[in-house]
């Protein structure tokens, strides 16, 4: 009995391209459906009869193709993010568009793609809202989606401005002295965000714009007074806030603001004594329907496998001893 399932495509460069770069996108299609895929002429098959995998292998090469006639963008991230997003319990989301929710910036070489369901949600708050709370562990993508797509509003001509925020707080130790004028004191805690823009940019664009002021580095001790009109502001590492800076950061919103607040409520350095302005800002605004507030898990974890293996096993720890 023949359990070969093939898929024709239309001709044999649109199969290298569903290939990728030496078989790269191959491989990780194979590792997903757990058995192996075979290329020849313009046809890619499994030799599988389970009609489920054979279900699940079409969705995901129709949906490749789909990218690749749309934008001609067939990378590791976009097979990545249809791996990920497309299916619910391991059955096909027939509506679901990992596409849809990329985010293509202005003068970058690629596209951004949500590699989880939490992280596709985040993306379409973005778009949805103005104000968004983004909570989650470290390497789950929050920070990195919000500089993302600050940068595709101001590249977009939709805003003038990106504002970097955060507070100033030692992890646990102190640091001392630093030397250098107040740029050069606050620029070490914002590494993170000028390291997420030089992923998505040229590292000379990136310069540019902060040289120009459209990128421009606002400690959060100096925020009172301010009205922050046509711009987006990211305020990283929000857990540190205290409830009267959140509350102050928060009415600084004016016209034409989009504001992304990312944090993590399990690494608060803040002294015992306060409670954080993350935890207490998305308890008592979450009635508030033009807010959105998305939290992300160790599910979410896309900076490594071990990374992930790491924050679940801390979330597991926390769970067992409640």
């Amino acid at each position: 009995m023949n359990s070969e399932y093939t898929i024709v495509l239309a001709d044999g460069d649109l199969l290298s391209r569903v290939c990728g770069t030496n078989d790269s996108n191959l491989k990780l299609i194979e590792k997903h459906i757990g058995v192996p895929v075979f290329t020849r002429g313009n046809e890619i098959s499994i030799d599988e009869e389970d009609p489920h995998i054979q279900q699940e292998f079409k969705f995901i090469i129709d949906r490749i193709v789909d990218e690749i006639s749309d934008t001609g963008d067939s990378s590791s991230d976009l097979i990545h993010s249809i791996l990920n997003t497309g299916f619910v319990h391991g059955v096909a989301d027939t509506d679901f568009d990992a596409g849809r929710y990329a985010i293509s910036i202005p003068g970058s070489t690629r596209k951004i793609y949500p590699k989880t369901r939490n992280q596709a949600e985040l993306v379409k708050a973005f778009r949805r809202n103005d104000l968004v709370f983004a909570e989650g562990p470290a390497g789950s993508g929050k920070t990195f989606l919000a500089v993302a797509e600050a940068l595709n509003l101001v590249l977009s001509k939709k805003i003038s401005s990106i504002v970097l925020t955060r507070p100033i707080v030692e992890a646990g130790e102190s640091l001392g002295f630093l030397p250098g004028d107040l740029e050069d004191k606050i620029n070490p805690y914002l590494r993170p965000l000028y390291d997420s823009m030089n992923a998505c940019l040229p590292r000379e664009i990136v310069h540019k714009l902060t040289e120009n002021g459209i990128i421009e580095v606002a400690p959060l001790a100096y925020m009172r007074g301010r009205t922050l009109n046509n711009c987006a502001v990211i305020l990283d590492e929000a857990q540190n806030t205290t409830t009267e800076q959140m509350k102050m950061f928060l009415t600084r919103m004016g016209e034409n603001a989009k504001v992304f607040i990312t944090g993590d409520t399990t690494q608060i350095d803040l002294p015992r004594r306060f409670t954080s302005g993350l935890v207490h800002a998305m308890r008592v605004l979450n009635e508030i329907p033009e807010i959105s507030m998305i939290h992300l898990s160790g599910g979410d974890v896309v900076r490594s496998q071990l990374v992930r293996k790491i924050v679940q096993a801390y979330e597991n720890e926390a769970h067992n001893e409640q």
